[in-house]
């Protein structure tokens, strides 16, 4: 795996993240928009403008994660030493601001809304863990699984799962770059543990990584509240978490959805030369219109290989 990570050019990387960020956007403004059946994964009508999941909830939570955590960027030393010296009380605001778990707060909205969207939901809650078995997988079901869903799942995994995860967080966190071997390893291990107990399928995922630094994580430790928050909930509700989370607003679900891929896609800003943007749309472009990640991916290094080799033969 660290050899590929090495082989893979980083225009051909961008472009999985570029054509994954704005596949969440686009699914994130659909969610906003649209009702959903998520039992279908389709559509239904146009979503209300008022209402406890209406549009205009939906619009004003953007405008607050905007407002609070802006674009993202980050200013150099100058231009702090600048606006120090303009104005010291709006450089505290600004850090203050910075502080302000935006997407937490959101979250926490969805949740209250959910109880009064359904108060009968309460009545639903069982606390305790759900009984837990271990799964009896037939030689039948090895196959499936490995036909059905290993073969046409690796190439994204191994792109958006491993070597964009392993690209972007040198690119949020310079030195510390995490290891395509050591990535690689623990999502391999998730599955063959998780599995055996009736498991979702599990990775890291560039999108996740890019959320959770948008919205504030900046450490490992930000992971670990996140994990053993999760294995509280999961320990005290068990399954009527769910019927809670079926109450909530899916268009707060957009907003957050939306500002993640946004992050996401945002990381392909560093393609300055003509043929490296050139390559990273190709790729994006395939990797949309076909829906296969694995499809763009080829596409993007046939790419690269041909504009290497007319260089070679046009120097």
């Amino acid at each position: 795996m660290q050899m590929v990570y090495k082989f893979i050019p980083l225009s051909v990387v961008r472009g999985i993240q570029l054509s994954q960020g704005l596949s969440f956007a686009m699914s994130a403004v659909k969610y906003i928009r649209k009702v959903q059946d998520f039992s279908k994964s389709k559509s239904m009508g146009n979503r209300q403008w008022l209402g406890l999941d209406g549009m205009v909830l939906a619009i004003v939570c953007a405008g607050f994660i905007t407002f609070i955590n802006g674009a993202g960027q980050e200013r150099n030393q100058s231009e702090e030493a600048i606006v120090d010296e303009r104005n010291v009380r709006r450089k505290r605001m600004r850090k203050i601001m910075a502080t302000i778990p935006s997407a937490f707060i959101i979250f926490l909205l969805g949740v209250v809304l959910a109880f009064i969207r359904r108060p009968k939901v309460v009545n639903d809650i069982k606390f305790g863990p759900s009984e837990m078995e271990i799964v009896k997988i037939t030689g039948h079901s090895w196959k499936e699984g490995f036909t059905k869903g290993t073969i046409p799942q690796l190439p994204l995994s191994v792109l958006n799962s491993v070597i964009a995860v392993c690209k972007l967080s040198s690119d949020l966190f310079p030195g510390r770059e995490f290891s395509a071997t050591s990535v690689s390893v623990t999502v391999g291990l998730m599955n063959l543990v998780g599995c055996w107990f009736g498991a979702m399928p599990c990775c890291h995922g560039a999108g996740g990584l890019a959320g959770q630094y948008k919205f504030g994580g900046r450490s490992g430790g930000c992971v670990a509240l996140l994990g053993a928050a999760k294995m509280m909930l999961g320990l005290v509700l068990g399954t009527s978490l769910v019927t809670i989370l079926h109450q909530f607003p899916v268009g707060i679900l957009g907003v957050l959805l939306l500002f993640a891929g946004i992050e996401l896609a945002m990381t392909c800003r560093d393609m300055n030369s003509k043929q490296e943007s050139f390559v990273m749309l190709i790729c994006t472009a395939v990797s949309l219109v076909g829906s296969s990640a694995a499809v763009g991916f080829v596409c993007g290094m046939l790419v690269h290989v041909l504009l290497k080799l007319r260089t070679l033969c046009m120097p």
